[in-house]
């Protein structure tokens, strides 16, 4: 099926309120024009550098998902178009946002990167670290980023029954979190689930999903 075939067969699976990024990643700019031609216009990418030489060559009227692991040293090359950084982990690298946003005259929305799987191999960070950032005087003193959501990553296993406790694990925190009395917060998104897992996602209380394979086919890793 074409990229465009494959695009809204998902888009159409999807209820109203979910978020379909289109995760680009290592895709050429003419594949991820067709998605853009079919009517996409977010589209997620893992390393900044490859983000930064596609948004220079494509339509100012897409919105560019951050969603790999964010080294502080680079912020600075996205810090000036970035719609929104998924995978915030820690409290200096929310910090190091803050402080490029506002040389852009700009706020970003970000996500907290919340640990949900069991393999080491995955960032993020503990409930009570999202809690204790959230509540803390530090955060409150940043004026450039806002906190939009929760975004996780379930173990790569077979195993549906612990996909779905993650997912719902994640659920639960965003829920936990919400009760909170928060400034620069406006938590509504929920970014889990991706090509092999996003319906599970969804029935899970899923927001925004990260789909890539489903609609370009394999990565081209080359």
């Amino acid at each position: 099926m074409s990229i465009k075939n494959n695009l809204q067969r998902i888009k159409s699976s999807l209820p109203k309120q979910v978020t379909l990024v289109a995760v680009s990643k290592t895709k050429s700019v003419s594949e991820i024009m067709e998605a853009y031609d079919a009517g996409q216009r977010i589209f997620g990418e893992n390393k900044i550098q490859e983000m930064v030489d596609k948004e220079a060559q494509m339509p100012k009227d897409i919105e560019w998902h951050m969603i790999g692991h964010v080294q502080r040293n680079k912020v600075k090359y996205m810090a000036e178009f970035v719609s929104l950084i998924h995978g915030v982990d820690n409290f200096k690298l929310l910090k190091e946002i803050d402080k490029q946003a506002k040389k852009h005259d700009r706020t970003i929305n970000c996500l907290l990167q919340i640990k949900i799987a069991d393999e080491d191999s995955k960032f993020g960070m503990t409930s009570k670290e999202a809690q204790d950032i959230l509540q803390s005087d530090a955060f409150s003193a940043l004026n450039n980023v806002v906190i939009v959501g929760v975004m996780g990553m379930a173990t790569f296993t077979d195993q549906e029954h612990q996909i779905e406790n993650e997912f719902k694990k994640l659920k639960s925190i965003f829920e936990d979190l919400n009760t909170l009395e928060l400034k620069n917060s406006k938590l509504k998104t929920i970014s889990m689930g991706m090509s092999g897992d996003y319906q599970t996602a969804i029935a899970c209380g899923s927001t925004m999903v990260r789909v890539g394979s489903s609609i370009f086919g394999e990565r081209n890793y080359d």
